[in-house]
């Protein structure tokens, strides 16, 4: 871990691609993974900016979005009734990946941003605003790929409150994982980010272009501060990240930077957000990962680490709270966090893969506990519960629990019989060859046998 330096001052400005169904200007489908589809097959005149298209209104979806962001980051929206409406400005910039010449954006130069003047886990954010992707160009084989162009991105810019690359990285993760509660961020895209760093009085203010994933944006920061404490660089500069090199490299002093040119784009209407759509946005949101963990530990008497694995997935914590309703949350725990995400992760699902549905889980875990079936035959019902649960009563019937000793003594007699190498083993005191004689009688009684009733009736045979 890097040292801590003292005065260090790190802001970002956090781009991530916004979870809608369309683009932002047009009909293209916004997919979760672009690289997935055949290039240039997702677009359209509008997106790959061919001469005489024009863009259609904004996405409303992406608009709301950026108002749930905000909302979640203790920001505060920009309303119609205090100021200006939102516009698009464009920023110009001539690469081959923006085919017009310009990005749409609601930032920049006289720009009235969607919101700003929040506050996330004791850093500041400035504002955050909506524009679009460019298209994806490799400058190595010069081919452009169109498929994301226009998608729908948001940037939150924070001040430089940050210290150190540990304490971004931590605020990072809750951040993605507190936006992961609204469906904001596409997952499969991850998140990227300029970073901005330097050390107060020593040197001048460096920012770091577009750094991809939280793992790379803290091994940046080390390598930036590292190089600010020993260069004390005293003007401020563009730089690039070499991942490879672990350093980063110059791409141009702020002096030389370009300008963007900024203008209100004449082909887009100002965008009007009332109070009365926030209020209403307000309404849906979820409570926030640090939120519903001080609930759970407090309402549940559940312990912090066993909480904090429940509130990564608001599905998984919402399931666990319908389940509770009627099952004790100690129960319910282990079947939630260890049985169903192991199931889920097995399969390579996430909950919105699945329908799983709470009653289920309630009979399931009822069954247990009335000793109709065994532990191991519920969690042979529970694998079955992908990718759409059912009642396991029908099921339990003719699987039910067996724990009537008679029954089991004649199970048991054929196993010791069967395994004369495990009882003598057990005999000259390996313990674990009792564990094995166990598995075998629950094999023999395909899991139904209670493994309470079995384990005392073996210990007593052994004896």
């Amino acid at each position: 871990m890097a040292e801590q330096i003292k005065n260090a001052m790190i802001g970002l400005e956090i781009h991530g691609y916004l979870e809608t169904k369309e683009k932002l200007f047009c009909r293209c489908k916004n997919f979760h993974d672009m690289k997935q589809i055949k290039p240039n097959t997702n677009i359209c005149p509008i997106c790959t900016g061919q001469p005489g298209s024009k863009p259609m209104l904004p996405n409303k979806e992406a608009i709301d979005k950026i108002l749930e962001i905000g909302l979640m980051l203790n920001c505060k929206p920009n309303l119609i009734e205090n100021k200006k409406p939102l516009i698009f400005q464009r920023k110009h910039y001539n690469w081959p990946d923006m085919p017009t010449g310009y990005q749409k954006t609601i930032s920049g130069a006289h720009s009235t941003p969607c919101v700003e003047n929040g506050n996330f886990l004791g850093i500041r954010i400035t504002e955050a605003h909506l524009e679009e992707d460019p298209a994806a160009w490799n400058p190595e084989t010069g081919k452009i790929d169109y498929n994301r162009a226009g998608a729908p991105l948001v940037e939150i810019v924070t001040e430089p409150d940050f210290t150190s690359a540990q304490e971004v990285e931590t605020w990072l993760r809750q951040l993605v994982l507190t936006l992961s509660y609204i469906k904001a961020l596409n997952k499969d895209a991850g998140i990227k980010a300029d970073v901005n760093v330097n050390i107060k009085g020593v040197s001048k203010r460096a920012e770091i272009k577009n750094v991809n994933s939280i793992t790379e944006i803290v091994r940046a920061i080390n390598s930036e501060l590292a190089r600010h404490t020993l260069e004390k660089p005293n003007t401020q500069e563009t730089r690039r990240w070499n991942s490879e090199k672990g350093k980063t490299e110059l791409m141009r002093s702020k002096e030389n930077a370009a300008d963007y040119r900024f203008i209100p784009d004449p082909d887009l209407p100002g965008i009007k957000i009332t109070k009365k759509r926030v209020e209403e946005i307000k309404k849906s949101l979820p409570e926030s990962p640090m939120q519903k963990l001080e609930k759970i530990i407090k309402k549940h008497k559940i312990n912090k680490i066993d909480a904090e694995v429940l509130i990564k997935n608001l599905e998984i914590a919402e399931l666990f709270e319908k389940v509770i309703e009627k099952i004790s949350p100690q129960i319910a725990l282990s079947w939630i966090t260890v049985e169903w995400l192991s199931v889920l992760n097995y399969n390579k699902k996430t909950m919105d893969d699945v329908e799983i549905n709470p009653d289920h889980i309630i009979e399931l875990l009822t069954l247990i506990e009335k000793n109709k079936i065994t532990p191991l035959k519920a969690k042979d019902i529970l694998r079955k519960f992908i990718p759409k649960s059912y009642s396991p009563k029908q099921e339990a019937e003719s699987q039910s629990s067996i724990t009537n000793e008679t029954e089991l003594n004649k199970v048991i007699d054929e196993v010791l019989k069967k395994n004369e190498k495990s009882v003598n083993d057990f005999k000259a005191g390996e313990i674990k060859a009792l564990n094995f004689l166990i598995g075998q009688v629950m094999t023999a009684t395909n899991k139904r046998a209670d493994f309470v009733t079995i384990k005392k009736i073996l210990e007593k045979k052994l004896k």
